[in-house]
């Protein structure tokens, strides 16, 4: 009997032709056909998803099927093996499609210099003052604190002291004038209290206070100092919670002032830099922050821009908290982007800035605005840079540069006592400058050595200190002082800023006009007369000589110091003061200590008061 052989031409066509009805035969095959190609293009899609490496393979379409009988004698095939995890095709298709990872360069491949940045300042960098005309000290000074200004602070003052003191006496401007004479020399000798510069004994033999204005006065004054007006602060104290609320109000005015005055009086040379100063307080305020950085760890936080070469303030601003002005974009970013204006700087100059602030970000957008930019980066921000290999480790030696471009930006490390990273848009990577450390030589001796340094890191270090240089000459006298009130530690900053920004231009006219300069020290004693001159006369201080009287002998000699008793006066009747024992009216008091003491039978104030020394 002859063999039947079946003429099939897939096995899956004749799968899905037996789970279709049977209409006709050439319907059949058609959806037979479709649904084979679906289920072979599903079974395709479902190997390459779970198989990875194994490729589905496919009979042709042409090959003949075998018949029934040796279709059963052939033995069926083994099952596909399971492929490992993770060795998917989409893990192929990933690897495969990557670009090749670059690799962090050396030295010994040459990196292309950035075109030198054309400088196109807003004004003419200096000192904007005007030309043939001869400045005194207190001019300079007066160009930060106008009279304006000064005027504004004595009518809130007075309004606060109306309020606050039963028995106030209103100021006039030269009684500021008095009170700021005192207050910058007060950063000459520093005291315990401000009550000891008035005292008269020897351990305190400061003689000019006295000549300025008198201990209570500048009490009065110290005490209700007043930058904003009473009634624009309990207006604004209504808003707290909400939007509306600002945290700077008591010194809008001031500050509003300030910055303008250094702005408009200067204008800065093609190296700037931004960085943060530190006011040390111990106020309780929400504006006091913490910066472990510091020597002072605690106080108020001002952004700063200085120009590099003299470290004079440009503009600076006060940090408020995270939750002001926000971009999204970080801190660093919003707060460079608020100092540095090109509308009223100008274009090319070249930005420095630590690693608080640089981000590719920032570089990027002060490029669009034509301003270069360097500074120390943080690891964490160089992104996919991280896992490029090429990159410095443990055991490189010092002096070793690594470094790796993207477009205008360059990414160095340079390896010192520790891994430096900077970023620039100004700088080619390497060059060949060099700087000496001392290092041990292959014998372990101690020598200087000279290793490679990226010129990124020279001007940093050479332009970057200019806010350093500004906070070190405040500090050396500044007029900083406790207060039980946050806003007065500003106002005693404020003045720091405008004597130190006064000194720079001094410097500025006096170099130009070929004039010897003064030293700070000799600039805020100058400044100091003058303001003294331009206040009140103390003249309840300027006390009339003591007048010695023949009928006393010397009453006792300490320590090898003779101690008379003097009138003040030649008339007993006028001039008495009281004693600092008895507190009763005496016309006599002690030639050498300078003290209004009782001499009589029933009040011997003068033997008592001698007995304690």
């Amino acid at each position: 009997m002859p063999k039947r052989t079946k003429n099939t031409e897939d096995p899956l066509k004749e799968a899905a032709g037996e789970c279709l009805p049977r209409e006709s035969n050439e319907e059949n095959n058609a959806v037979a056909e479709s649904m084979a190609e679906s289920v072979v293009s599903a079974a395709a899609e479902e190997n390459l998803e779970e198989e990875g490496d194994f490729e589905l393979e496919s009979e042709s379409e042409d090959s003949d099927l075998e018949s029934a009988d040796e279709e059963s004698d052939s033995e069926p095939e083994p099952p596909a093996r399971r492929p490992k995890r993770g060795t998917g095709s989409k893990g192929i298709e990933e690897t495969t499609t990557s670009s090749p990872v670059e690799a962090w360069n050396g030295t010994d491949e040459e990196d292309i210099a950035p075109e030198p940045p054309s400088f196109r300042p807003a004004r003419t960098p200096g000192a904007q003052l005007l030309n043939g005309v001869s400045y005194t000290v207190l001019d300079l000074f007066q160009c930060f604190l106008s009279n304006s200004i000064l005027q504004t602070i004595v009518i809130n003052t007075n309004k606060y002291g109306q309020e606050n003191h039963t028995k106030w006496k209103k100021i006039t401007l030269k009684d500021l004038y008095s009170y700021l004479s005192m207050l910058i020399y007060s950063g000459f000798f520093k005291v315990t209290s401000m009550s000891d510069y008035w005292k008269m004994s020897e351990l305190y033999t400061f003689s000019f206070p006295s000549t300025v204005m008198s201990c209570k006065k500048f009490s009065d004054i110290a005490g209700s100092i007043q930058l904003s007006d009473p009634k624009d602060d309990a207006a604004n104290n209504k808003k707290k919670g909400t939007a509306d609320y600002d945290r700077l109000c008591k010194i809008k005015p001031m500050y509003e002032e300030v910055r303008q005055s250094c702005k408009a009086c200067y204008h800065p040379r093609q190296n700037i830099a931004v960085d943060e100063r530190l006011v040390k307080s111990k106020a309780r305020t929400g504006l006091k922050q913490y910066m472990k950085n510091k020597r002072r760890k605690w106080g108020f936080k001002f952004f700063v821009l200085a120009d590099s070469s003299n470290g004079y303030t440009w503009d600076f601003t006060v940090f408020e908290g995270k939750n002001h002005h926000r971009t999204g974009k970080g801190l660093g970013y919003d707060t460079v982007m608020d100092l540095v204006t090109p509308k009223v700087l100008g274009t090319g100059y070249k930005l420095y800035v630590d690693n608080f602030y640089t981000s590719r970000t920032l570089f990027l957008d002060l490029l669009e605005k034509r301003i270069r930019a360097c500074g120390t980066i943080r690891s964490n921000q160089l992104g996919p840079l991280r896992l490029k290999s090429g990159q410095l480790d443990k055991k490189s030696p010092r002096g070793c540069i690594r470094w790796i471009r993207e477009g205008p930006i360059v990414f160095v490390q340079w390896k010192d006592t520790r891994d430096v990273l900077m970023c620039s848009t100004i700088h080619k990577a390497h060059g060949e400058d060099t700087i000496q450390r001392n290092m041990k030589d292959v014998e372990g001796q101690w020598a200087m050595n000279s290793i490679a340094v990226p010129p990124a890191i020279l001007d940093y270090n050479k332009n970057m200190g200019a806010v350093d240089h500004s906070d070190a000459l405040i500090s050396y006298y500044n007029v900083l002082h406790r207060t039980k009130r946050w806003y007065r530690s500003f106002f005693y900053h404020f003045v720091d800023i405008a004597v130190v920004n006064a000194f720079i231009l001094h410097k500025e006219l006096a170099s130009a006009k070929g004039e010897r300069v003064m030293t700070q020290k000799k600039f805020r004693e100058t400044l100091v007369l003058e303001l003294r001159a331009a206040g009140t006369p103390n003249t309840a201080a300027q006390r009339a000589p003591l007048f010695h009287s023949d009928n006393y002998p010397n009453a006792c000699t300490i320590r090898g110091v003779s101690h008379m008793p003097v009138y003040f006066t030649p008339d007993s009747t006028q001039g008495r003061r009281r004693c600092v024992l008895c507190h009763l009216k005496t016309p006599l008091g002690c030639s050498t200590c300078d003290k209004p003491l009782c001499f009589r039978h029933e009040r011997q104030c003068f033997n008592l008061w001698h007995d304690q020394l």
